[in-house]
């Protein structure tokens, strides 16, 4: 949490989170008009951000974009607020979203830090026992291949949300075409695209998502907060053997 408070300290970073925060997936050159210093600067304090993981950075045609990204914001605030404030520093775990309403982007991009190995991340995602504990109580059910089906479906047998695999390398990454079951209005939109990256660092993964929810305005909206909230009890999950409580 060092490099995090690190980065929060400079004035300078803090105005760039504040932009990205305003309108998220923004290039160099966007975050750098109205800055006081060069291109070269603006990239430095970049770089501070996406190795705090505040900032991750995604290659999107031939420009890199930036991304805000919620799940440094989400330890402070499990390690350093108690209970009784969590309710009113809960807009801190969702940085994303007041502004963002106004002006959506088509791309949620999330990305955090796991003490496990690739084989057990992959295992976390794609074996029911393990969903339904992080995943709002939901099973997966598929055999992972390329064109199989994937199902999340609820103790009842309710299904939540289903799609297609388009790719799967084990303990590498997972693509899933996406379909939103439980909202008549969402699954109108037709699929949007999930991507698992997982890259092994030590005995760490990092763990990217990504949601592209390109012509899915409903689906952009309405997903947003769940993934911080799946992905850290996944996390939570992975390196305690403890699921999530998330207070009142």
């Amino acid at each position: 949490m060092e490099s995090v408070f690190k980065a929060l300290g400079d004035p300078t970073r803090r105005v760039l989170l504040d932009r990205l925060f305003d309108q998220d997936g923004q290039s160099l050159s966007a975050l750098s008009v109205r800055l006081d210093m060069t291109r070269f600067g603006v990239m430095k304090h970049l770089g501070v951000l996406e190795r705090a993981s505040l900032v991750v950075a995604r290659k999107v045609g031939r420009e890199k974009l930036h991304y805000l990204n919620p799940f440094p914001i989400l330890a402070i605030r499990d390690r350093w607020i108690s209970k009784y404030a969590t309710r009113w520093a809960a807009p801190l775990a969702d940085l994303k979203n007041e502004l963002e309403n106004q002006m959506p982007k088509p791309t949620h991009v999330f990305e955090t830090f796991i003490q496990t190995t690739p084989e057990k991340l992959w295992q976390g995602i794609t074996t029911p026992e393990m969903t339904r504990r992080y995943f709002f109580g939901t099973e997966i059910h598929s055999v992972f291949s390329e064109g199989a089906r994937f199902e999340y479906l609820e103790t009842d047998g309710k299904l939540n949300v289903s799609g297609i695999v388009v790719e799967a390398v084990p303990f590498k990454k997972l693509v899933l075409d996406w379909n939103v079951e439980y909202d008549e209005e969402l699954l109108k939109e037709g699929p949007t695209r999930v991507t698992f990256e997982i890259v092994e660092n030590g005995d760490i993964c990092k763990l990217t998502v990504i949601h592209e929810c390109t012509n899915a305005p409903l689906t952009f909206e309405h997903v947003r907060s769940g993934w911080a909230i799946i992905l850290s009890g996944l996390k939570t999950v992975l390196e305690t053997g403890e699921e999530l409580r998330l207070a009142g």
